[in-house]
């Protein structure tokens, strides 16, 4: 793998041997950033989460392109290993926290991120059981931009406990689906100042 753009462009990013994860292909991971990139313009200064993080490829490219901080959390041992060398072979260990352990642990956010990108492992439903966690520990807030990986298949929606959340965007690539959530309007107008931050 590859970083696709930014200041480490070219770099190589190893991934984590064996099956227990699933690094993001190179086409999926442009994909999204273009998608993203559409979006919000620019990653510049953003304060960004990579969860289910393996090898660190989402979060990288997100500090390549400019984000002022990254939180990188991954339970797995061998893939938190190759994260951090990831991490030190880039330079990046001052804009970034590596934090071992399961997603679902996670307590209360200090201030909301402006990007939370997911790549959970496929047909297990645990990136909208974090997101609904997510929404009750301030983690996102009405400027706040989610990325989420799934299987193509994979049925996603915002009812329920999601209801605070709307999808933005869908896009199937390859194997996998690329879903793209924001607060809803309604949530947004309730809580966001006159002039939300991506408007």
């Amino acid at each position: 793998m590859r970083i696709i753009a930014g200041e480490w462009r070219g770099r190589k990013v190893a991934a984590p041997k064996g099956d227990a994860t699933r690094p993001t292909a190179d086409r999926t991971r442009e994909t999204l950033f273009s998608m993203l990139h559409s979006r919000l313009g620019s990653f510049e200064d953003l304060r960004v989460a990579d969860l289910f993080a393996g090898s660190g490829a989402l979060g990288l490219e997100a500090l390549s392109r400019g984000a002022a901080h990254c939180l990188f959390v991954e339970q797995d041992r061998a893939a938190l290993d190759t994260l951090r060398a990831n991490i030190a072979a880039l330079s990046a260990r001052d804009r970034a926290d590596v934090q071992g352990g399961s997603v679902m642990s996670l307590g209360p956010a200090r201030a909301p991120y402006d990007l939370i990108l997911m790549d959970p492992p496929y047909f297990t439903g645990a990136g909208m059981v974090a997101l609904d966690r997510f929404q009750r520990l301030n983690w996102i807030g009405p400027a706040t931009w989610i990325a989420l990986e799934v299987a193509a298949k994979e049925d996603v929606s915002v009812k329920g406990s999601l209801k605070g959340l709307e999808i933005e965007a869908e896009r199937r690539v390859g194997k996998g689906k690329l879903v793209l959530f924001r607060a809803s309007s309604t949530q947004a107008e309730d809580t966001a100042p006159p002039a939300a931050r991506f408007d």
